[in-house]
């Protein structure tokens, strides 16, 4: 498949970017806001596009044509403002959910956060984040499109092990970013994770077991 990446500059982004790059199933068109973070990559020999999720749906519609995939991995961060938060972990993701079908992309695969879809177990402190979260998640499942939804659960900068827990509802626990990345990818093709959203923490499972039993 030839993959768009949405949040290519991102932490889980630039695991993603490196995994994709050297996939011999998969290639890469990496979407970033800056022209500096389009230049280092295009020094790497990456296929590098520039656009803005406060842009048009349009210009980001012209941004994926071509490609076969999605992988929504961006995020505001935690520096900036609950404006940020709701214009690109929620409207964003849904400009390019709408860009999408625009184009005739079927494959869509965005990461989310634990729990997302339980109000209830949301983490008071950034409470915002999984409102924008939890509602990006579900206009995804109303669009035509064959989509997963990857929730993690705690971020770490650990190297990755290759072993996950994957099932509709998990206990919190912590992963590392680099299995985050190679659980997304897995997903592109892995059927058993099509039109499914799952809780993804570390486990004793090779991730491609993983996602087969969910």
């Amino acid at each position: 498949m030839h993959v768009f990446l949405v949040g290519a500059n991102g932490q889980i982004g630039k695991h993603i970017l490196q995994q994709l790059t050297t996939s011999k199933e998969h290639t890469v068109k990496a979407m970033v806001r800056k022209q500096e973070q389009a230049t280092a990559l295009e020094s790497k020999g990456i296929d590098v596009v520039i656009a803005d999720l406060e842009g048009s749906v349009d210009e980001l519609a012209a941004a994926m044509k071509g490609t076969d995939a999605i992988i929504f991995t961006a995020g505001s961060g935690g520096s900036t403002g609950l404006d940020k938060t709701l214009l690109i972990d929620l409207d964003g993701a849904v400009k390019t959910m709408e860009a999408a079908e625009q184009v005739g992309i079927d494959r869509y695969i965005i990461v989310s956060a634990h729990q997302a879809h339980h109000r209830e177990n949301w983490n008071e402190q950034i409470r915002p984040y999984y409102v924008a979260k939890h509602y990006a998640d579900r206009m995804l499942k109303t669009t035509r499109m064959n989509y997963t939804i990857v929730r993690p659960g705690g971020l770490l900068n650990d190297p990755g092990t290759g072993k996950v827990s994957a099932a509709e509802n998990l206990t919190r626990g912590f992963i590392p970013r680099e299995d985050v990345a190679s659980t997304v990818i897995a997903t592109l093709k892995e059927k058993n994770t099509f039109c499914k959203s799952f809780d993804l923490v570390s486990g004793d499972s090779e991730i491609t077991k993983a996602l087969t039993s969910l």
